[in-house]
This record gives structure tokens, C-alpha cells and sequence, in this order.
């Protein structure tokens, strides 16, 4: 990741604040489902013909 230059004119500013109990709740779901989700596109590579091989 690069940094960002700031243009002559402009100053960006972030205003961080703690999140409330609900906020982090429906973050802690989003990730869950992501989580689901990315687990079942995985694909896994098992060895049928093991035994043929050796």
C-alpha cells in the first residue's frame, strides 16, 4: 500500500470514534457470513488412488 498525497489545498482529516454495541454486532455477523461464504468455494483435493500409486 503507498501513501496518499495530499493536494495543495485539501487536508484530509479521519475522525475515529468507538463503535456502539450494535455496530460491532453487525460487523462480527458481516465477517461470520464472509467467513462462511469463502469457506465453501474452497476447493479440496483429496487422493483417490492412493494405494495405485505406490
Amino acid at each position: 500500500m503507498g501513501l496518499i498525497k495530499e493536494p495543495a489545498e485539501i487536508d484530509f482529516t479521519v475522525i475515529s470514534r468507538v463503535w456502539t454495541a450494535e455496530e460491532e454486532k453487525e460487523f462480527s455477523e458481516l465477517i461470520r457470513k464472509q467467513k462462511e461464504a469463502r469457506a465453501k468455494k474452497q476447493v479440496r483435493l483429496t487422493r483417490k488412488h492412493l494405494s495405485e500409486h505406490a
